[in-house]
């Protein structure tokens, strides 16, 4: 006999009570059990929220020992280093790392194997090529520019450009996972297994005599992202090999590119936008201004990770109501998405800005100044989640193009912002800039959504108004 919440509530809850809690149970059991599309998306987000939380959990510890170790300085010249070396690692991709979650369903739906053979195999090439490419114009530029990069970032940044080949082919995997909703396999190297390796390495270092500062921990960092790529590498390609035929492919390179340069826009304006105030902080104040910083912003991390989870598991939903032609089924399960992504960040929202102040106490006394700006930058990121994954659902409906000139247009307003406020106030320039920036973003999505497909994406607009 199944499990059932909703029979389990009737059975030991009065029957007043159970029956107003009664419509929760169900959902939950359809999330739990159902077998459609609804409710496998329902357990995937599940799943990437749960990892996701436990993610933030050994990040939140790993960074606090991090910062203990190293102190705020060379604490602060690390995060950057590695915020900006996980920026291009993503970015390297080309896009490739979000086209296949819309191509491979596509291919699946459609019985197309031989095309599905060929961007599963092709797709890696390209991009490993592609980032060892970029990865040696990024070692050439900083040997050019070495003049102007302050001493202590220089041999950090040489270091860190070795580990985005292997930070693009895990999220170009990440890809590939969640096109078939693997959210274990999607998630579990890159929020788990990667930032464990770092702290234990690292460790290890300490232990053998090496200094703890950003050299070390740069170290640390890329045998932990190599060793993470070759896992997970391993893991799905014999996967894959069990669910797709051996036969011929067929490889149409022009056309995939086509379709991923525009969404490598868009995530690469989506990952300079998440990360934009820490690199102008950086650019701006000392690495132990951006220390303090860091540690803010990833204290906001349980709040951004249910958005990112809900992205997770509905990206390949998206796409498969497109080319399914249902386009209320589509309209209907996107709005139900906007649900799924707000109220769980309103609640966890609380819940930081009642803990944050002990949480950065643990970092150390310097990055208590931190816990006000925890305010500001709330307000951001809840503005952000009242409007769902709008980017995902456009970019899955065949609108990558108007997607990435809002995010385009949206980092400019947000870089534009941190010059003119953080030189006069500081962190709290930053934040300011990148909660308006948010805000900003939030409603330009949801207004974009409207216009081009005619579905409401606010949880500020009943549902009846959808119609």
């Amino acid at each position: 006999m199944r499990f059932s919440a909703a029979a389990t509530a009737d059975r030991i809850l009065p029957q007043r009570l159970a029956s107003r809690v009664r419509p929760l149970f169900v959902r939950i059991d359809d999330i739990l059990f159902s077998a459609d599309e609804r409710g496998e998306a329902g357990r995937m987000s599940l799943i990437a929220f749960t990892i996701r939380v436990i993610s933030a959990a050994i990040a939140f510890i790993s960074q606090v020992m991090m910062a203990r170790w190293m102190g705020s300085f060379e604490y602060g010249i690390f995060v950057l280093v590695w915020v900006t070396m996980l920026i291009i690692g993503s970015i390297s991709c080309l896009g490739f790392s979000t086209s296949v979650i819309r191509f491979i369903p596509e291919f699946r739906e459609r019985a197309m194997l031989e095309e599905l053979r060929g961007i599963v195999l092709s797709s890696r090439y390209f991009v490993l090529a592609a980032s060892t490419a970029i990865a040696g114009v990024g070692a050439l530029g900083a040997w050019l520019f070495s003049p102007w990069i302050e001493d202590y970032y220089f041999v950090p940044f040489l270091l860190g450009i070795f580990c985005i080949p292997m930070i693009a082919l895990t999220d170009l995997m990440q890809g590939m996972s969640r096109a078939y909703s693997w959210a274990l396999s999607a998630l579990f190297p890159t929020f788990i297994t990667r930032p464990i390796l770092i702290l234990v390495f690292m460790a290890l270092a300490i232990w053998f005599g090496f200094p703890p500062d950003a050299k070390t921990a740069i170290l640390s960092a890329i045998a932990a992202t190599y060793l993470t790529a070759v896992l997970q590498l391993a893991s799905l390609t014999a996967r894959l090999d069990t669910l797709i035929p051996t036969g011929p492919m067929r490889v149409n390179l022009r056309y995939w590119l086509a379709v991923s340069l525009p969404i490598f826009l868009v995530d690469g304006f989506f990952y300079l936008l998440t990360n934009a105030d820490v690199l102008m902080v950086g650019l701006y104040l000392d690495p132990d201004q951006v220390a303090v910083y860091f540690a803010t912003v990833k204290t906001l991390a349980l709040v951004h990770f249910v958005y990112f989870a809900v992205k997770a598991g509905v990206a390949q939903r998206y796409a498969q109501f497109m080319h399914g032609g249902d386009a209320s089924r589509l309209a209907s399960f996107a709005r139900e998405t906007v649900s799924w992504t707000f109220w769980p960040s309103l609640a966890m929202a609380a819940v930081v800005l009642i803990l944050g102040e002990p949480m950065l106490a643990l970092f150390g006394e310097e990055f208590v100044d931190g816990y006000p700006l925890l305010f500001v930058l709330v307000v951001g990121v809840v503005a952000r989640a009242s409007v769902g994954p709008c980017e995902s659902l456009l970019t899955m409906s065949g609108n990558q193009n108007v997607c990435a000139a809002v995010n385009a247009t949206t980092l400019a307003f947000n870089i534009g912002l941190n010059m003119l406020l953080l030189p006069l106030f500081g962190l709290w320039g930053a934040a300011a800039a990148t909660a308006l920036a948010m805000m900003f973003e939030a409603v330009a999505l949801s207004f974009t959504v409207w216009r081009r497909l005619g579905i409401v994406m606010s949880i500020l607009i009943p549902v009846r108004s959808a119609a």
